[in-house]
């Protein structure tokens, strides 16, 4: 999938021109309104500063938050303009609408060297329903369209795809070209041995996944809860572990299908309760409790996934081994962050899918020690589910 990027432009396109740029500011904030982690905003400053540089005027749109088709001060994107200006160190202009004449001409008086920021688009009542009306306004407000959404790109937005019905050029930003370049290399062109790791709760959570993957890599872990549902396929006792029933015939045809290439892990971290995380003990898959339940993979799983992504030339991991949030059951997600980190020292290309996966590896600060982690969970595995991405499909195709 090749889409022209803003690099792509030339001058007569840029200079001196309103970008419309729609971003993804979904940011976390505490009680207080304060941004505490801002790894979104960085991740698109090489659009805005590449667009700054070629003396273009962005405008930025963001969602921000769920607040329903209306404004809710929790959710407004202020402390984001904050931030964007300690950061770049321009001059962001905010501004408490989005869909208005005083947008418009906001768009228009915008200095050279200057950012507009407008507010939430999702306080728009035809944001989430892609209104034709709201797209066609929003187009108004620049001469072209550049989306570095990529965590919105799933989602048929009238910010992410509606606008560019009316606005044209309309192509990727830095961003988007990066996470498209990653995973769509993975799943086209790998380099061998090509290992995915796939975690998270539930087997019909990564269904699509796993089928889109099973052809492709020369080997698939599985860990998480999701594990205990394959376990119950094989008729082994899971206790109190989360299993999906009407999933076991599904994963019974799994086995059958993936044969070697799909391996489960050979030991599990049990405990009575997450309440009693403290008396977490490691079994072998067939000795799992009546009385317990699995909360993570065990440490023999551990090693023997860590070797194999350690002789692995791409790896893909999407969904953390067990729940990482509650020590000690954040082990098997560590170790792999790990094993995934000293095999991208080694040459390997490594990409984090999103998400949890990619919280955790930000947790444990290894983030830069990857070779990609995306910055969409949903639009990155819905990707590697194989589905097309309305917000990339309707950029203009490159030459």
């Amino acid at each position: 999938m090749r889409k022209k990027t803003v690099k792509d432009l030339d001058d007569t396109q840029v200079r001196g021109k309103r970008a419309l740029v729609r971003v993804d500011f979904n940011v976390p904030l505490d009680e207080a309104g304060h941004i505490t982690d801002d790894t979104r905003i960085r991740a698109s400053l090489p659009t805005l500063e590449l667009l700054l540089e070629r003396e273009c005027r962005p405008v930025v749109l963001s969602h921000l938050g769920r607040p329903k088709g209306k404004p809710e001060a929790k959710y407004s994107l202020q402390p984001v303009a904050r931030r964007l200006q300690d950061l770049t160190g321009c001059n962001v202009v905010f501004l408490e609408s989005t869909d208005s004449d005083e947008a418009y001409k906001a768009s228009h008086n915008l200095k050279k060297g200057e950012i507009l920021l407008l507010e939430n688009t999702r306080f728009l009542g035809g944001e989430e329903k892609n209104d034709q009306r709201l797209s066609r306004s929003l187009a108004e407000l620049g001469d072209f369209f550049v989306n570095d959404a990529f965590g919105s790109a799933h989602r048929a937005h009238s910010s992410t795809v509606g606008v560019a019905e009316f606005l044209r050029p309309a192509v990727a930003g830095l961003l988007m070209e990066n996470e498209l370049e990653y995973l769509g290399g993975a799943l086209s062109d790998p380099k061998r041995p090509f290992v995915a790791i796939l975690g998270g709760a539930k087997i019909s959570g990564k269904i699509d996944v796993i089928e889109q993957l099973l052809p492709k890599v020369d080997a698939l872990l599985i860990g998480g809860a999701m594990a205990c549902t394959f376990y119950r396929a094989m008729g082994l006792e899971t206790g109190r572990s989360l299993v999906e029933e009407d999933r076991v015939e599904m994963a019974k045809s799994l086995l059958d299908r993936a044969g070697s290439r799909l391996t489960l892990p050979h030991d599990a971290m049990v405990a009575p309760s997450l309440e009693r995380a403290s008396e977490g003990k490691a079994v072998k898959r067939d000795a799992i409790p009546k009385d317990q339940a699995m909360f993570d993979i065990g440490p023999q799983t551990t090693q023997s996934y860590s070797r194999a992504i350690a002789s692995a030339k791409t790896v893909v991991w999407n969904g953390p081994m067990g729940v990482f949030e509650t020590p000690p059951f954040d082990a098997g997600t560590n170790g792999i962050a790990k094993a995934m980190a000293d095999a991208t020292a080694r040459g390997t290309t490594t990409i984090v899918g999103g998400g949890d996966s990619a919280a955790a590896v930000s947790e444990a600060g290894l983030e830069k020690k990857m070779s990609h982690v995306s910055t969409g969970g949903g639009a990155s595995l819905e990707f590697l589910e194989g589905k097309k991405l309305p917000g990339v499909e309707i950029l203009d195709e490159a030459s």
